[in-house]
């Protein structure tokens, strides 16, 4: 499967990333299928933060390439993919880590109060 996600450039606390389109088995800094575009968090200016050849992630997109969730963000405020969709899919990963975090609390709050008994 194809994923458009980023690869870190850039020096230490200084990050900029390309946006590519790769096979999803190929480390995250591997081979590349092709560059989209580039994203600059540091950058001050708007205009200079991001950009994106938005023909080309349409491309990939309709031939069923899986953005990551970082991309997916970004896509979103590009109005590129569904922002609701995107606003749904994080409401439900921030669930189920909160639901997972308290499994893990209850699977080791458990053992104590098994020893305890004893």
């Amino acid at each position: 499967m194809v994923r458009i996600r980023m690869s870190r450039l850039g020096r230490p606390h200084r990050p900029f990333y390309r946006i590519n389109a790769v096979d999803s088995r190929v480390k995250r800094d591997g081979a590349v299928i092709e560059t989209l575009g580039w994203y600059d968090p540091m950058s001050t200016d708007a205009t200079k933060q991001l950009k994106l050849d938005t023909d080309r992630v349409k491309h990939w997109l309709s031939k069923g390439a899986q953005p990551s969730d970082t991309v997916k963000d970004i896509l979103a405020k590009l109005n590129l993919v569904d922002a609701e969709s995107v606003k749904a899919e994080r409401a439900a990963r921030a669930k189920a880590v909160v639901a997972g975090r308290a499994a893990k609390a209850a699977a080791a709050a458990q053992p104590k109060k098994e020893e305890a008994k004893a």
